[in-house]
C-alpha cells in the first residue's frame, strides 16, 4: 500500500492527552465541557484525573472528522459491510472507499487512509487511559489525600479497562499489534510476538479487582467490575479458550448484573427512558444539544447511515441492508429461520416490501427500513428515500434512527436530523449471552444452549412494529391505523409460536424443540441467531473469521449477490490474507528505527 498526503497522528504514546484541551458533552458523568488549554501540571488534581478519563471514554467514537466512518464505534464499514449484512449504498458516483472495502481490494490507497483513521482512534484511545493512569499515580504520589482510596482505585480500574477495550478493537482489526502500558517510554514498539490475548485478560483481571460493583457515583456509562468480567468472557471466546469463557460468562449471566430489556425496539433507541437500561454492557454515549456546536458529540460515526433525501433525514442512504440480509430473517411454518432447514432459503431476489406473503422473524422491522413497512414512527418507508436502488437495493438501515417522539435528533451543525443520541451499543447482553451459548455448545452442553437461544427469541417475540404515527400517506394506505398509532404491538402467545399478521408483514417466532443432541445443528443455530439479534451492528465479519467460516460464506455470498447488485462482479476473492486487515502503511513507516521497521505488515499486503 502508498501512503496518501493527509495529516497524521504519531503513534500510540508520542502525545500526552490533556483532558482541558478535549470538548465532551455526554449523557451521565459525561455531562460536562472542559474548556483552555492547561499543562500537565495543572492537571495535577482530582478534577484534571477524572477529565482525563472522561476524554479516554470519549474515544469511544469518532468526532469533527469529515470521514468519521473510518473510526466509528460500531464498525459498521469494517465488519457490517465487509461481510455481506450490508452494501456500501448511496449510487455509483458518490465514491467512497468503503466500496473498496466491500469489493474486498484492501490494499488500496484510500482503504489505507480510512484504516489510518481506525488505527489512530483506537491507539488515541490507549494513549488517553495511560495517560489517565500516569497523571493519577502523579496526583497519589504528590497530593495524598487528594482523591479518596475507593475513587482511586475505580479511576485506575475504569481506564485499565478502556485500555483493553482499544486494545481489543485493534486486535479484532489487525490481529498482531503492539501493546502499549503507562510506564513505556518506546513509542516504536513491536508488534512481532506480543502475546496480545495475554495482555488483555492481565489489564482485565486488574480492573476486575479494583471497579465496584455498580457504576461510581451513580453515573451512567461508567464501567463495573461486572462489565470487565463481561468483556473478559468475551477476549476469552476470541481467544478459544472455552473453558475459561464458560466459567466467566456463567458467573456473569448468574450475578444478575445484566439483563434482556423487555422487547427489542428498546434495544436500539432514542427514548432516555431506555437508555442504558439492564442489556447495555458498554455503549459509546451520544449526545446531542448539549452545547457543542457541530454535534460532533452525537452519533457522528453512523451519520452517514439513514434513508437519503426523500426522507426527514435528508441523507445520506449509507449501509444499506442486503437482499442476503433481508432473506435471512425468513421464517418456516414452526417460526424458525429458514436457513436451518431449506438450503434454499436465499433465493428469493425481488423486493420483500410490504404485503409480501412471507412470514419473517419481527427482528427484520427494527433492523431494516422497507417500502411500505412503518419506519419507527416516521410513517411509511417510501421508494424515494433510496438515492439508487438498481444500485443497492430497495432497503434502508433502521436500528441507528431515532425516533419522531424521542426528542434524540441534533438542531445543530451539517444535516442535523441525522444526529442522534442514540447509544451505539460496543457490548450488550444479548451478544454476551450468545457469546456463552457459543462456549456451551464447544463444551457439550447442547441443552445450555438451546435454552439460551430460545430465551433471546422469547425476548424476540414480545412486540412487532406498528403503526408509528398517523400521517396521511400512511392512514391512506392503512385505514385502520387512525385508531392506533402505537410503534410497537404485541404479537399473539402461545405455548409455541409468537404470530401476528399486520397490512405489511407476517411476524412469526417460534422456539427451537429439544433436546438439542447434534453439536453441529446446535452450533449453526447459535450462529445464526446471532446474525439475526445482531444485524448491522458491526459484529458479522469478526464473527465469521473465528469460526473460520468467512472464506466459504463470503466467498458464496459474492458468488450469488453479484447478479443482484453488478457492481459486486468486480470484487475479490476473499482469502487468507483478508482475516486480517492490513496495517496502514504509513503506520509502519513511523515506527522505523534506524532503517528497520518495528511494526511489521500482515500476511498477504
Amino acid at each position: 500500500m502508498k501512503p496518501r498526503g493527509h495529516r497524521r497522528v504519531l503513534v500510540a504514546g508520542t502525545r500526552m492527552v490533556l483532558a482541558a484541551a478535549v470538548t465532551f458533552a455526554c449523557q451521565g458523568f459525561l455531562d460536562s465541557t472542559a474548556q483552555g488549554v492547561l499543562d500537565a501540571d495543572a492537571l495535577a488534581t482530582r478534577s484534571g484525573v477524572e477529565g482525563t478519563l472522561v476524554a479516554a471514554y470519549r474515544s469511544l467514537d469518532c468526532s469533527s472528522s469529515s470521514q468519521s466512518w473510518g473510526c466509528a464505534a460500531s464498525n459498521w464499514g469494517w465488519s457490517s459491510i465487509a461481510s455481506g449484512d450490508a452494501y456500501r449504498g448511496s449510487n455509483a458516483g458518490d465514491y467512497s472507499p468503503i466500496t473498496d472495502v466491500e469489493l474486498y481490494w484492501w490494499g488500496v490507497e484510500d482503504v489505507e487512509y480510512a484504516l489510518d483513521q481506525k488505527w489512530r482512534q483506537v491507539y488515541e484511545g490507549v494513549t488517553r487511559a495511560n495517560a489517565t493512569l500516569r497523571l493519577l499515580a502523579q496526583v497519589l504520589r504528590e497530593k495524598p489525600g487528594e482523591i479518596p482510596d475507593a475513587a482511586a482505585a475505580s479511576i485506575r480500574g475504569e481506564a485499565l479497562f478502556l485500555r483493553a477495550h482499544y486494545h481489543f478493537e485493534a486486535y479484532r482489526m489487525w490481529g498482531n499489534i503492539p501493546y502499549y502500558r503507562e510506564d513505556d517510554t518506546d513509542y516504536r514498539k513491536s508488534n512481532v510476538g506480543v502475546d496480545v490475548v495475554g495482555e488483555l485478560l492481565s489489564d482485565l483481571d486488574s480492573a476486575i479487582a479494583l471497579l465496584p460493583l455498580a457504576p461510581r457515583d451513580g453515573d451512567k456509562g461508567r464501567v463495573t467490575s461486572w462489565v470487565a468480567r463481561a468483556y473478559k468472557g468475551r477476549v476469552q471466546v476470541y481467544a478459544g479458550d472455552w473453558a475459561g469463557a464458560l466459567t466467566t460468562l456463567r458467573d456473569v449471566r448468574g450475578s444478575g448484573a445484566f439483563a434482556l430489556e423487555t422487547s427489542f425496539d428498546h434495544v436500539w433507541t432514542g427514548f432516555a427512558q431506555y437508555r442504558n437500561g439492564p442489556e447495555t454492557i458498554l455503549a459509546f454515549q451520544a449526545s446531542v444539544n448539549d452545547g457543542e456546536p457541530s454535534g460532533w458529540n452525537s452519533n457522528w460515526g453512523e451519520r452517514l447511515n439513514f434513508p437519503h433525501a426523500g426522507s426527514h433525514f435528508g441523507c445520506c442512504g449509507y449501509h444499506q441492508p442486503s437482499q442476503n440480509l433481508v432473506n435471512f430473517f425468513a421464517v418456516d411454518a414452526g417460526g424458525l429461520p429458514l436457513a436451518v432447514s431449506d438450503p434454499n432459503w436465499n433465493a428469493p431476489d425481488t423486493n420483500v416490501a410490504a404485503g409480501s406473503p412471507t412470514a419473517v422473524d419481527p427482528r427484520l422491522d427494527w433492523t431494516v427500513g422497507r417500502d411500505g413497512v412503518p419506519y419507527k414512527d416516521w410513517g411509511l418507508h417510501e421508494p424515494s428515500w433510496i438515492r439508487d436502488r438498481s444500485y443497492a437495493g430497495p432497503y434502508s438501515p433502521k436500528k441507528n434512527a431515532h425516533e419522531q417522539l424521542s426528542g434524540a435528533e441534533g438542531t445543530v451543525g451539517w444535516q442535523p436530523t441525522q444526529t442522534n443520541s442514540v447509544n451505539i451499543h460496543l457490548f450488550r447482553y444479548a451478544d454476551m449471552l450468545l457469546l456463552l451459548a457459543e462456549a456451551e455448545v464447544e463444551a457439550g452442553a447442547l441443552e445450555n444452549a438451546r435454552a439460551i437461544v430460545n430465551e433471546i427469541r422469547a425476548r424476540a417475540g414480545q412486540l412487532a412494529q406498528g403503526c408509528g404515527s398517523a400521517d396521511s400517506l400512511l392512514l391512506a394506505t392503512y385505514p385502520a391505523c387512525a385508531g392506533d398509532p402505537r410503534m410497537s404491538v404485541p404479537l399473539i402467545h402461545n405455548t409455541t409460536l409468537d404470530s401476528l399478521t399486520t397490512p405489511w408483514a407476517v411476524y412469526r417466532i417460534g422456539q427451537y424443540p429439544g433436546p438439542w443432541t447434534n453439536q453441529t445443528y446446535a452450533r449453526n443455530a447459535v450462529q445464526y441467531e446471532r446474525r439475526l439479534e445482531l444485524a448491522m451492528e458491526g459484529q458479522r465479519l469478526f464473527d465469521l473469521r473465528r469460526w473460520g467460516s468467512a472464506d466459504t460464506v463470503l466467498n458464496n455470498y459474492i458468488a450469488v449477490e453479484k447478479n443482484r447488485r453488478f457492481y459486486l462482479t468486480n470484487a475479490a476473492p476473499f482469502t487468507a490474507r483478508h482475516h486480517l486487515y492490513p496495517i496502514p502503511e504509513i503506520e509502519i513507516e513511523m515506527s522505523r528505527v534506524n532503517g528497520h521497521d518495528r511494526l511489521v505488515q500482515n500476511p498477504g499486503w
